[in-house]
């Protein structure tokens, strides 16, 4: 849910209090096995590690190190996320939270396997702006109707929540990658190639940021212009939001300020993006 290299929570927290730091992604079997061969989610996530990769390795050659990357791997998390980190002798293990019931299972087995090594896992808030407990009414109790919810979420709202948490210049703690094979093949992770690139889905953050800068030239005409399937209205961002090739932060910043200064269209979409993070303290919650 987090395959970018900007405003990326637990890689800033990580580059700010750690020497050396790996960045790593599983591919899980747990999850591959009952897809479908030919799944445009696969495709979409693996052409987006491509991008990524590409990206941690511009970082480090900016900041005079060379040789970093994105370690791959596949097989259960569970398993893999311990083997990696024993692997390289690391002492902590940082990721974004995740509110799904398997991955909340996935995340406490992998952060008791970590224990017995000696490791901490570190987890952080980033794939919405307010999450879990953040926003409740005043009998402390989780919002269950959107209006109320979305009056408490605008209120709440401070400039400081939509603030980025940078990369870039603490990337002088990327380490070099002994050896890399890079990312996969979509072929040799035992998946098919889709249509996907034939739907003009642009892939990875360099995409999304194409998208989001098309987007923002009509976002003033967002609130009428959705409404027609036939006309270019929405986003198109929203496989860029739920792989997080786009921060929420970003998107959820340029709404609001635009809002401000009095844009319906953005109005709107803000609003949608409010949406999803009903939805997601629903999920926490019940």
């Amino acid at each position: 849910r987090d395959l970018r290299t900007d405003d990326h929570a637990a890689l800033h927290h990580a580059l700010r209090h750690a020497r050396r730091v790996w960045c790593a992604f599983v591919f899980d079997d747990d999850i591959l096995a009952g897809l479908p061969r030919a799944d445009r989610r696969v495709e979409f996530i693996r052409d987006s590690l491509v991008d990524l990769d590409r990206q941690l390795r511009s970082l480090g050659l900016a900041h005079g190190v060379p040789d970093t990357g994105l370690l791959v791997r596949q097989g259960p998390a569970t398993a893999a996320l311990p083997t990696l980190a024993r692997e390289l002798g690391v002492q902590a293990v940082y990721a974004n939270h995740d509110d799904e019931p398997a991955a909340l299972a996935r995340d406490a087995q992998v952060r008791g396997a970590l224990a017995g090594q000696g490791i901490v896992l570190h987890t952080s808030k980033d794939h919405v702006v307010f999450e879990r407990s953040e926003l409740l009414t005043a009998s402390g109790s989780p919002y269950s109707v959107f209006t109320p919810y979305k009056n408490a979420w605008l209120k709440k709202l401070q400039p400081g929540d939509l603030h980025p948490h940078p990369v870039a210049p603490h990337a002088d703690a990327l380490a070099p990658l002994a050896t890399s094979d890079g990312v996969p093949s979509l072929e040799s992770i035992g998946f098919e190639r889709t249509n996907l690139h034939a739907l003009k889905m642009p892939t990875g953050s360099t995409g999304a940021h194409e998208l989001l800068d098309d987007f923002l030239d009509r976002i003033d005409r967002y609130d009428t212009q959705r409404d027609f399937p036939a006309i270019k209205g929405p986003s198109y961002l929203s496989t860029h939001l739920r792989f997080g090739t786009v921060s929420i932060r970003r998107v959820a910043r340029e709404a609001w300020q635009r809002m401000q200064a009095g844009s319906k269209g953005a109005e709107v979409w803000l609003s949608e993006l409010i949406w999803r993070d009903f939805y997601h303290q629903i999920l926490h919650h019940h």
